[in-house]
């Protein structure tokens, strides 16, 4: 189970160096205050550090990250036997490099233009100087040969970087968001820079094979490498001469999630009389809905009130008999695509509220917070629908917690069908969130499901979590990163 202690910050050693390495945007530890103002470190929650930590501390390895102040530069400290090197980020790195160019260019670009993105040159130019720092810091720490893992769309140019620095590294680069079609990746002004600067991994993992498969095309359309089969073979190695320029791999490694510690906290005792707690509180319902989602306009919040609304509207489902709780945690509230999606998102839940809401019910409990997880936990409990109904989504692990804290097979997941989850949670009711209609098929369908069919549905999906956790994904990816290079591929 993941730690909740917090710890002083401990020196690292005098310089040395490491033979596994993480590089991502932050660290995987957040910064509190102690009783007398102590600079203190908590671990992060995610399943990201769940997966990785376990290895790092075998391997003895290093994380470098940013440490999520600007302005501020750390040595490099331990944290619960992680040696962490921190990264330092001014606020014109965090305006232009985090909430520019990752967040306002990349991010909507990549989940399919829901939302324009936006193109500056300043921001590029940052993103460059960022993504320079981070391999720069980790060039310095890795030892001869070291295996560098390299996460997500903020740090797109650290492998070509890295290998530049240090062209004896194993190194790859996993893509937890969606990688879009050719058509749509061609909008950015740096597609080929982008294509090149992933082109340095041996390894890109993705999280769907379609992923894959549109890095793989945007390789072959717009660089100079040729594709074969999962390969991007740069011309040098083609025509024979040397290169440093590496032959590339790309394969869908979908994440996951620690399905152990979640059916563990779900038969919590404590836990449990929580999630009783919260129904009865919620006036005892006969079916609770749930939401659990970042407030992001690709998460399609607005798509699923409206279609809760109609379902309210119609009779087909009642307040009272029918509560709504939909957490949406704060996220990115300076860009302003975001505070005005929230007050879209509130006004809705308002409406909603207004018109349907009883003495005793209410239609739609909306809580904007983030919350821990033995509480989110309990949430999953408490709830008989998960309604996952993003426009796009990488994986969407939320799907898989409630899935995975249903150990009684209880309940039933109304899932989009592009979310990433899709591909292995099949059992669940899939929708298309642009369909409204569908999508209110789809949760009057789960909502009167059969006992019987619900339960096998999720026994089958909880059997494949069991099998596919965060740990296998994190040995599966590191198992291909290291083996060698087929002789035939050339051929």
């Amino acid at each position: 189970m993941m730690a909740d202690q917090d710890h002083e910050p401990s020196p690292a050693p005098a310089h040395r160096g490491y033979d596994f390495i993480v590089v991502a945007n932050r660290l995987p530890v957040d910064r509190v205050e102690g009783e007398d103002g102590e600079l203190l470190w908590r671990r992060s929650p995610g399943g990201l550090v769940t997966a990785i930590a376990p290895v790092m501390q075998e391997s003895d390895g290093a994380w470098v990250g940013w440490h999520g102040a600007t302005g501020e530069e750390l040595p490099p400290f331990e944290n619960e036997n992680i040696h962490l090197i921190p990264v330092p980020l001014d606020d014109e790195d965090f305006e232009l490099y985090y909430e520019g160019f990752s967040n306002s260019t990349l991010w909507p670009l990549y989940h399919d233009v829901i939302v324009p993105p936006e193109f500056h040159r300043t921001w590029w130019d940052n993103y460059k100087k960022v993504n320079k720092r981070f391999a720069d810091a980790t060039a310095k720490v890795a030892n001869k040969g070291a295996t560098v893992w390299v996460q997500d769309y903020q740090l797109q140019l650290v492998p070509k970087l890295l290998r530049e620095l240090r062209p004896d590294l194993r190194i790859g680069f996993f893509n937890h968001i969606p990688f879009p079609s050719p058509e749509i990746f061609s909008q950015l002004p740096w597609r080929r820079q982008i294509l090149e600067g992933l082109a340095g991994a041996d390894l890109v993992g993705f999280q769907r094979t379609a992923d894959a498969s549109n890095f793989l095309r945007s390789m072959r359309r717009y660089t100079d490498r040729t594709v074969k089969g999962s390969w991007a073979i740069p011309p040098a190695h083609l025509d024979g001469s040397a290169s440093t320029r590496n032959i590339c791999r790309a394969e869908a490694h979908p994440i996951s999630i620690d399905t152990a510690q979640v059916a563990e906290l779900a038969h919590d005792p404590e836990i449990i009389a929580r999630a009783k707690q919260i129904r009865k509180e919620l006036g005892n319902p006969k079916t609770v809905l749930l939401g659990v989602d970042r407030l992001d306009y690709t998460k399609g919040l607005r798509h699923r009130l409206k279609a809760y609304g109609e379902l309210l509207a119609d009779g087909e489902l009642v307040v009272g008999q029918t509560c709504l709780v939909q957490v949406a945690s704060p996220s990115r509230e300076n860009v302003e695509r975001y505070a005005q999606l929230r007050d879209q998102v509130e006004l809705m839940v308002g409406s909603l509220n207004g018109e349907h809401d009883t003495m005793g019910h209410t239609a739609v409990r909306y809580l904007h917070h983030s919350y821990p997880l033995r509480e989110m936990i309990a949430l999953y409990l408490a709830a008989d629908i998960m309604l996952v109904t993003a426009l796009r989504d990488g994986m969407n692990l939320v799907a898989k917690e409630f899935v995975a804290a249903h150990t009684d097979n209880s309940g039933m997941l109304v899932l989009s069908e592009f979310a990433g989850a899709a591909d292995q949670l099949t059992q669940s009711v899939l929708v298309n969130p642009h369909d409204i209609d569908g999508m209110k098929s789809g949760i009057l369908r789960a909502v009167h499901m059969d006992p019987l069919e619900s339960s096998r549905r999720m026994r089958r999906m909880r059997r494949h979590l069991k099998e596919h956790d965060v740990a296998r994904w994190s040995d599966t990816f590191l198992t291909a990163l290291s083996q060698p290079l087929p002789v035939d591929t050339l051929v």
